[in-house]
């Protein structure tokens, strides 16, 4: 079974995709869903084990760096709470909170979820890292509305740089310093802005 790591399976509650986005708006804590599974992400039993403030505070460096641009272009940015669902490598639907999604599509006020996300992040904590960088991978590089995908190391200066192109998808990584493209919003953003505060050289 493709899915999260044991410890999240520990508390993992079986349901279907209906009852899934019947129940997650009142939902408590917010809560990932994989193979016919709920999961939360946080919560008295369930803490983000190792992610420190950091982890936050490059989230929302991020966010605040692209919101600019972001209006400029008529687009959209969301931290944390603003759901993407894609298609997991047994081809069934999941539904994950990335750390930051940037998207150009209509958004009502209500909206929960994005369908056509241009960007994406995910910033790695011991919990999440390996679903950021294998399940999550997959999933969201199977999204045809997806340009960029950036894996941000929440210890170092360090990004993972997943980029489409013409001849498909290209990867590059970025240690110390360097500029990412976002091709989607027309701008750049900084290992500088990424990691203010935070990191700093």
């Amino acid at each position: 079974m493709s899915g999260p790591a044991p410890n999240f399976w520990e508390h993992a509650q079986e349901m279907t995709e209906e009852e899934y986005l019947r129940t997650e708006p009142d939902s408590p804590i917010k809560r990932e869903f994989v193979d016919g599974y709920a999961y939360p992400l946080h919560g008295p039993t369930l803490a983000q084990a190792g992610a420190s403030s950091g982890h936050g505070e490059i989230t929302l460096n991020i966010g605040a760096a692209l919101l600019r641009p972001a209006r400029e272009a008529g687009c959209h940015v969301y931290t944390s709470d603003m759901r993407v669902n894609a298609t997991n490598p047994t081809g069934k639907r999941v539904y994950y909170y990335p750390d930051v999604v940037v998207t150009c599509e209509p958004m009502p006020r209500d909206a929960t979820f994005s369908r056509e996300p241009c960007l994406l992040v995910e910033v790695l904590s011991p919990r999440t890292g390996h679903m950021d960088r294998n399940d999550k991978l997959w999933a969201y590089t199977s999204l045809p509305s997806l340009q960029t995908y950036l894996i941000v190391d929440a210890t170092r200066r360090f990004v993972r740089v997943i980029q489409r192109t013409a001849g498909g998808w290209e990867e590059v990584e970025l240690a110390g310093g360097g500029t990412i493209p976002v091709p989607c919003l027309d701008t750049t953003l900084t290992l500088g802005e990424v990691y203010a505060g935070v990191l700093d050289p």
